[in-house]
């Protein structure tokens, strides 16, 4: 009983979180990051300030905080093992852009939008880049378990993640006409000379 009290608490809480997200990125786009305050973005979502700021410690958390880091992970754990490791990199940042993209709305094409156009958003932009970095090298469970190991997992996500930003870039450039699983698997295969990205290994 108690396994699903938290459940179901986890839920909610998860619940609050997007409904804060949504109003607070929709809030930025149409008003500018600047010019939003929390305050702004609490009413909106029929909460007070300390509830967003509970979920969120910070303003840019509010845009910056996603859940990619452990559907990454996840798809890198269930990997076969004796891929190179670029390929089970990538091949999980596309099938995770697919989840993600799956039945969006537009949420996704305004979050990057406002992290590429805002100063102080693009300034902690990086510390995403070690988080998602660090989750992927953990995903690796005892491949990356020794320091040489470790530090070889890390410089492949690294060189993955920084590909799939100049798909990111591209496809927000397009205004998200592009799809993006496969504009990051195009990208993939340009920067390591991976296989047609149409393969189904790869997607």
């Amino acid at each position: 009983m108690t396994g699903r009290r938290t459940t179901l608490r986890e839920q909610r809480r998860a619940e609050t979180q997007r409904l804060i997200q949504a109003h607070a990125v929709r809030l930025f786009a149409a008003r500018g990051y600047d010019d939003t305050t929390v305050n702004d973005v609490a009413e909106a979502a029929g909460v007070s300030a300390m509830t967003v700021y509970r979920h969120f410690p910070t303003k840019e958390d509010l845009v910056l905080a996603d859940r990619n880091g452990p559907l990454v992970a996840e798809r890198i754990a269930a990997a076969p093992a004796g891929q190179p490791l670029v390929r089970r990199i990538g091949s999980a940042l596309v099938k995770s852009a697919r989840s993600l993209t799956e039945g969006d709305d537009g949420f996704l094409l305004a979050r990057l939008r406002l992290m590429i156009a805002t100063p102080a958003l693009r300034a902690r932009h990086l510390d995403n880049h070690y988080v998602l970095q660090q989750a992927i090298v953990d995903g690796l469970g005892d491949e990356a378990a020794d320091p040489d190991s470790a530090f070889r997992a890390a410089a492949a996500a690294s060189a993955c993640l920084a590909v799939m930003h100049t798909a990111l870039v591209r496809w927000a450039e397009d205004d998200g006409r592009a799809d993006l699983p496969d504009l990051i698997a195009t990208a993939l295969a340009a920067a390591f000379t991976i296989p047609d990205p149409a393969r189904p290994d790869l997607r």
